[in-house]
């Protein structure tokens, strides 16, 4: 009997549940007008935006009319950054992590050609607070990114020891949420932040913007006075709200059996020959591990894993889409091709962990023979 397929890869792509597939259509069927005019229909749209606005602004602790809908993670990053980079006027240089987002960092490049300066990170992926203030110490700075947890090793950033260098020098402070929201406590310091409804549990092709009362920012775009010219999907905004609030539910609970998931993978890929796990073992998401195996390349090994029923993602992949070398990965002195990143979701059971972790060993062996790697001695 053939053994079903094990998704190994829900970072920022995680599985729809049926409570949240019911609002999608739910969403469909009394979300179809356009919110923004006065009729009826427009009205109940309206309502079920500001309800699921609400729901969200709850959870992420902000204010709900300051809480935005946009098109995608990604243009929220690129229109958040541009508005707050505008308002400072005067104030021209971008300070973010070395471990951001492509999105991030290509959106705080393209609004500050030459002036994005990047802080280096420790070996488990914790911003140096050192030179997070040498770098803010500039009176040119506009503002700065730093992520809450990072997508690809599971790392939480100590963002108390951020806002803290951030507020001493009066720099708005972007929190990249994208990977944190739904599966930890939010962060209780940031200026603006993102999330990505996806990687809770909603739907793709819809991003959250949410800004604190004091932050000032300009439209920097030709379209509209809203962060989401051309309008809002009510149905995606309502299967947002939807899935956060069931992760939410059973958030402690789940947060606790994942974490206990992911530390047996950690503790079995601690022990295969040329494997390093990733990452601060402890400050960590619960759900996201990543290892780098020497001599293997990482679209065969994903390949043999996938022929072997599991969907995992590589730290080569996870942000562009291509299999390039990870920025991340290089930044923390880790091998940038050969990697498996883990991101389990809570329909991932312990049968499912196991029959991966018995997978493993023999998947490597298998690429690395078809290579003729050398062996590797323990």
């Amino acid at each position: 009997m053939q053994r079903s397929r094990v998704f190994l890869d829900s970072g920022g792509s995680s599985p729809l549940s049926a409570r949240v597939a019911d609002a999608l259509r739910a969403g469909f069927a009394d979300g179809w007008a356009d919110p923004g005019r006065l009729g009826t229909e427009s009205r109940r749209a309206r309502a079920l935006v500001d309800s699921s606005r609400e729901a969200i602004a709850d959870v992420v602790g902000a204010r709900p009319e300051l809480v935005h809908f946009t098109a995608s993670p990604h243009d929220a990053f690129a229109r958040c950054i541009a508005g707050i980079h505008a308002a400072r006027r005067g104030r021209h240089r971008i300070v973010v992590s070395a471990i951001e987002r492509d999105a991030l960092a290509n959106a705080a490049t393209f609004v500050a050609p030459h002036a994005v300066d990047a802080v280096p990170v420790d070996q488990r992926g914790h911003v140096s607070i050192a030179d997070l203030n040498t770098a803010l110490q500039s009176n040119d700075v506009a503002l700065a990114a730093v992520q809450h947890a990072n997508q690809e090793l599971g790392t939480v950033q100590r963002l108390e020891d951020v806002a803290r260098a951030t507020q001493s020098v009066d720099v708005p402070l972007l929190v990249d949420a994208t990977s944190s929201i739904g599966h930890i406590d939010p962060p209780a310091y940031w200026d603006a932040l993102v999330a990505h409804p996806a990687d809770w549990g909603g739907p793709a092709g819809i991003g959250i913007l949410a800004l604190e009362p004091h932050t000032r920012w300009l439209q920097a775009w030709p379209e509209g006075d809203d962060w989401a010219p051309g309008g809002i999907s009510v149905p995606l905004a309502l299967a947002s709200a939807v899935a956060l609030q069931e992760r939410e539910e059973a958030r402690h609970r789940e947060s606790e059996r994942l974490s206990a998931l992911v530390d047996r993978i950690r503790a079995a890929a601690a022990q295969l020959a040329g494997v390093d796990v990733l990452g601060d073992p402890d400050e960590r998401v619960p759900h996201i591990v990543t290892f780098s195996c020497l001599y293997v390349d990482g679209e065969a090994l994903l390949g043999e894993l996938d022929r072997r029923g599991f969907a995992v993602g590589s730290g080569s992949a996870c942000v562009s889409g291509t299999l390039e070398p990870s920025r991340v990965l290089a930044a923390v002195g880790a091998l940038t091709h050969g990697n498996v990143r883990v991101a389990l979701h809570p329909g991932i059971s312990e049968d499912d962990v196991v029959r991966f972790l018995v997978e493993l060993p023999d998947a490597l062996d298998a690429v690395r023979t078809r290579i003729g790697a050398p062996r590797i001695v323990s």
